[in-house]
This record gives structure tokens, sequence and C-alpha cells, in this order.
């Protein structure tokens, strides 16, 4: 059974930046369908399982309170926020991209990201101040650290429910368990979309599809082909539904591929997490990143990568690569008693795996690891500590000396009991690979000329991030090139609609 319906725009997924596309199409007076493949209570896509930290150039405290005007006066004056502005911002993005983020696409994530947030509160969106990962108390004064200063209200699933919200009360169409499958181009442009939904094939005209479904981290196929072999033995730790399907459709109709196809956003996660991320245990909470205040070994009982080189919103994101190349695809985490109420939050959860003893040798004995190396390393690497102040929210510098990997900050020798260690595999968030899109969100062909009709947002967006990220600006690029998408799609249909009244 076939049959066709008609639409403006079609926004394929169900995540923040669909979304946000839909919403920005339907301000811009389209008539908008959202197509999400997964069943309702499945819905949000990787979005979904984030913690909810958003990155964004808000120059100064003022601003931020402007995004977060609940904040009162008591509250902000012992607060102590250094400032962010797009440079930071921009600079950041090209320090832990190597300078490969593609120039333009980056200035464009970070010159509306303030803009962005402020339209997404005037949605009804909450935003709250991220105490919990992002700041410490000393003298009387919250110090923030590390340009991710705000978060969504309730995590990522409070962003989802407060975005679908909006989407109902604009009252835009969500079909759910609907599998985009085909674009239809004539006369090199969009004119429908192909749909498999309750065993039937429905094609929808439309003259705009938004892609906005995600990459492909979910297919161990293409993760295989496009990332290497041992990436199959990753654990997803979103939707189990972002297996390409956007990328691939827009590929069909003459999209050009771009960005960095073997690169991914992966972290160290708990090595019990679910192999696909469960939808009801959301609020990234298998994540384990307070490992610069560790040391990681591997099976064979050795380091393998400088967990001090910076703070953790520069290096989590691709710590996760190094622990899967692993034996095992297994590292362990190491602390003591010293630093194990720094830890954060994630480690406290009752969902976390830990082993407990009361010294080094028993820990030893616990782990399924090489134990006479094991207490080497450790060994080595607690004499190998420098003195220096030890300060845990900025680089101290307080690093080692004489051993490989060195550590370059947050050293402290490994001594008081009890001790523990945290198993971590790596689990993969989204792959880097993508389609070549503009700045206003319109899908490039071969020639680097807009494909008439198709813009895409979000994960599947090629060349902005290349072997790692700054955390939280992939909700922010989602967001970003979400609205930036929906608006481009609904003048794209205005001009349409102009040329048939002529």
């Amino acid at each position: 059974m076939s049959h066709t319906q008609s639409y403006d725009v079609v926004v394929v997924g169900a995540g923040n930046a669909a979304l946000c596309s839909a919403i920005a199409a339907k301000e811009g007076g389209a008539n908008v369908l959202v197509l999400e493949r997964g069943p309702e209570k499945k819905r949000g896509g990787n979005s979904f399982f984030t913690d909810g930290a958003i990155r964004v150039a808000y120059n100064n405290l003022e601003a931020i309170r402007k995004i977060i005007p609940e904040l009162t006066d008591e509250e902000a004056d012992i607060i102590m926020m250094p400032e962010y502005d797009e440079s930071d911002y921009y600079n950041d993005l090209m320090r832990v991209t190597g300078g490969k983020s593609n120039p333009g696409l980056a200035k464009q994530l970070v010159s509306k990201s303030y803009e962005t947030i402020a339209w997404m509160r005037d949605q009804g969106l909450k935003f709250e101040l991220n105490y919990e990962n992002q700041s410490f108390m000393e003298d009387g004064k919250r110090h923030f650290w590390g340009g991710l200063p705000i978060k969504t209200e309730d995590k990522g699933v409070g962003l989802m429910k407060q975005l679908f919200a909006r989407v109902k009360e604009l009252e835009i169409d969500i079909w759910y368990e609907a599998r985009a499958v085909k674009l239809i181009k004539e006369n090199d442009q969009i004119t429908g979309i192909v749909v498999e939904k309750d065993n039937e094939t429905i094609t929808v005209n439309t003259v705009g599809v938004i892609l906005a479904c995600g990459s492909f981290e979910a297919n161990k196929k293409l993760r295989s082909e496009h990332i290497g072999e041992e990436w199959e033995a990753a654990i997803v730790r979103g939707t189990e539904f972002n297996t390409g399907d956007g990328i691939f459709m827009a590929l069909e109709v003459g999209a050009q591929k771009f960005g960095e196809w073997s690169g991914c956003h992966s972290i160290g996660t708990d090595s019990n997490a679910p192999i696909v991320g469960d939808f009801t245990k959301p609020g990234d909470i298998f994540k384990k990143h307070s490992y610069p205040y560790s040391i990681m070994l591997n099976k064979e009982g050795k380091r393998f990568v400088d967990e001090g080189a910076d703070l953790r919103n520069y290096t989590y994101a691709k710590y996760g690569r190094e622990v899967l190349k692993q034996p095992g695809h297994i590292a362990y985490q190491i602390y003591d008693a010293q630093v194990r109420p720094m830890l954060r939050k994630e480690y406290d959860l009752e969902e976390a795996t830990f082993y407990q003893a009361d010294s080094l040798e028993e820990l030893a004995n616990l782990l399924p690891v090489n134990q006479k190396q094991f207490l080497e390393t450790i060994e080595e690497y607690n004499q190998a500590v420098q003195e220096g102040d030890y300060k845990p929210a900025e680089k101290d510098g307080k690093g080692t000396k004489g051993i490989t990997p060195s550590k370059s900050n947050w050293a402290l020798r490994i001594e008081k009991s009890p001790f523990y260690a945290f198993p971590v595999t790596c689990g993969i968030t989204f792959s880097f690979g993508g389609l070549h899109v503009n700045t206003s969100g319109e899908v490039l062909n071969q020639e680097e000329q807009p494909i008439k009709g198709l813009f895409a947002a979000g994960e599947m967006i090629g060349g902005i991030f290349y072997e790692n990220y700054p955390g939280g600006s992939g909700l922010m690029s989602g967001a970003v090139y979400g609205k930036l998408a929906g608006t481009s799609a609904a003048q794209y249909i205005l001009g349409k609609n102009a040329e048939l009244v002529n």
C-alpha cells in the first residue's frame, strides 16, 4: 500500500537540531512535518542522553543573567565568572581540532551561539548554571571554569521535553516509527521524500527537506568501514536509530561528503554501560570524566595517555578512542582516598562499577591485569610526581618527571587508602563524517552549489569537528544550524510560492 501527502517542509529526525529547525521553519510560515524513526517512547535522538551542557560565547555574567533571569542578586554576588567571548570559543574550537575546523562553519557556530540560546529561551526553554560539573567553592566565592557554565534544565531530558512541548504548541505534526528512506529529486530540486510507516510506503510531496537525523555511529558496519575495525567493539552511548540514513539519502541525490569520516566523538564510559542508549536511564550517567585526577592503566598494567594534559572539557572527546585501542578495549581509572571526594557526581551513582581495597596489592588482586606491572607502574608514577600546589579546577602544572607518558597537571601520589579502580571502555557519541553544508544550512553538491530544497543540521554536518571537540559544542551546533536550516527552508518555500504566483 502506498499513498501521498503534502507538507511545505519535512524534517527528518526529532532531536535538538531537528526540533529547532522545525520550530524555525514554522515561525517562518511553513507547514512542517517531523519524522521520528523510533517509537514515541524512544524519541529525542542523542540529545535525550546528554547532560545538557551547552557551550556559548556569553561574554560575561550579565549576559548569562539575561538567559537565566531566575538568578538572584545574592547568588550572582558570589559568582566568579571568567569572560568567554567569541574569540575564546573560536580559539578553543580551532585548538582542539588542530586548526582543521572549517573556518566559515566554525565562525557561524560561534557568532550565532548567544542569539540562538536567547531564541531557545523565547521558545520556552529553561537554562541554569552548571554548578555541579563546572564550578567549585573557594573563600565563599563560586568559581566557574572551562567555558561551559550553562546547561539546560533537567539535562537532555528537559531540553527535549521543552522542545517537544513547543512543537506541540505550534501544532507541528510528528509521525513516529516513520523512517525516511529516499529523497525525490526532479528538475534539479527536491520534490518529495519516501517514508516507511506502519508497513506502508508513503510519498510526502514537499519542497523542502531538512535532514537532522544524526550520523552513522549506531551502524556497526559503517563504523568498521570508515573509522576502523576496532570500532565494532564500541558501545553506542545514544540512540540506536542513528545509522546514517540521512547522510546516505543525501549522497544518493548528489550531496558532497565532508569532514573527518574516519573520526568520531567518543568517551571513556563505564565498562558495564548498556550497548546502546537505554531510554529508561538518560542523562549521561555512565560517563567517567574525573580521569584528569587519576592515572589510567590497561590490562597490561601500563599507562597510555597523559591524563592531565588539559582540562577534561578539552580531552574527553578523544580519550575514548585511546581506551578502545587497549587490550580488551578496557582501562582502569585509579584513585586514592585523597581525590575520591573530588570526583564528579557520576562516580557516586548506583550504576557506577568500581573495585575498592585497602592496599594497592589487594586492588591489583581484584583486577584482571598484569599485577606485577600494575604495581610497578604506580610505584614509578609515585616517584615521578613533582612537588607543587595542587589546584583541581585549573591547570596547576603539578606534573611528573622522567616517565612516559608524563602527567602534566594534577599529579598526586596514589598513597592514601582506600584505593579505587573504575573500569572504563569506549562509548561512541557521534561520527564526525557528514555532508558538506554551507553556513545557511543548505546541502551542497559535488560542485559545492546548493541542492535546491535540501538542508541539514546537527551531527550530520561535516567539517566542524575533527579528532576532538570542546565540550558542549555539539548541542550548540545542533541548535545553531537547526535554527539556520529551518529559517533557510522557510525562506526557500516563500521564494518558490512567489514564483508560482508570478
